[in-house]
């Protein structure tokens, strides 16, 4: 049931962090992974981690905001691997600083990573998954698609709007045998968090807010990941699956 073998997966973001837990998870269930990210080093040093362990990984080297380039990628990637059966809307960005500072510039330049893109990649990626009456999408949300927080506007507007655009893309494909949800991570150990690790009052703030006690590791997102990819999800649709360690239940 949760059997990806052979599955064509493309996930953004992926060359290290959640991005590449969730491609890593994928690849050691058979699927065929592709990496995307704008670094084609570091793509490629994950991809060769993750063929080291047996999987099957490529790289996708584009710029997720720019609509031309997501087409040509999309279209190599046809050409070249196969249809994508698996699109994962990782990417993300982040810029804290409050609102009433914040530039123009970096509100648009956060929600243009964060909500146009998986607009523009799921725009891409679509059509041949509705053509062929099959297809998954999974949006990578954020505990900011529920409740916000002091100094990061852009970002919580973002995935705000990401789950409802999870909710809208769902609403239209289901009909086609497409599903699309989203996963709400709490907070994790990743590149983009080490600021805030290292911060022995966040830190403190986050393990005694979580219930779990502690932050996540990385491959902990990858179950959820693997379930809304697999055929154990064919009737889930719109849903947002918050990993989270218990974060949103507690007050």
């Amino acid at each position: 049931m949760f059997d990806l073998t052979l599955k064509i997966a493309l996930v953004t973001g992926a060359s290290r962090g959640l991005g590449f837990a969730i491609a890593e998870g994928f690849a050691k269930q058979g699927a065929i992974v592709v990496l995307n990210g704008r670094d084609p080093q570091t793509l490629e040093k994950s991809a060769k981690h993750i063929r080291s362990n047996g999987g099957r990984a490529h790289i996708a080297c584009f710029d997720v905001t720019d609509a031309s380039a997501i087409k040509a990628a999309v279209a190599h990637i046809r050409d070249t691997i196969g249809e994508i059966d698996i699109l994962v809307n990782n990417a993300g960005i982040q810029h804290r600083q409050l609102i009433a500072d914040l530039p123009e510039a970096d509100w648009r330049r956060v929600l243009d990573t964060n909500l146009t893109a998986p607009f523009l990649m799921a725009q891409a990626v679509a059509p041949s998954m509705v053509e062929r009456k099959s297809g998954k999408i999974i949006n990578i949300c954020s505990l900011t698609s529920e409740v916000g927080r002091a100094s990061v506007a852009p970002y919580t507007t973002a995935k705000g709007g990401l789950k409802m655009l999870t909710k809208s893309m769902a609403v239209e494909w289901a009909k086609d045998n497409v599903q699309v949800n989203g996963i709400g991570p709490g907070y994790f150990l990743t590149e983009m968090n080490t600021a805030l690790v290292e911060d022995e009052t966040f830190n403190n703030w986050v393990c005694n807010r979580t219930p779990a006690g502690r932050w996540g590791n990385p491959e902990e997102l990858a179950g959820a990941a693997i379930f809304l990819a697999s055929d154990a999800s064919n009737y889930v649709n719109g849903q947002v699956i918050y990993v989270d360690g218990g974060f949103l239940s507690s007050m």
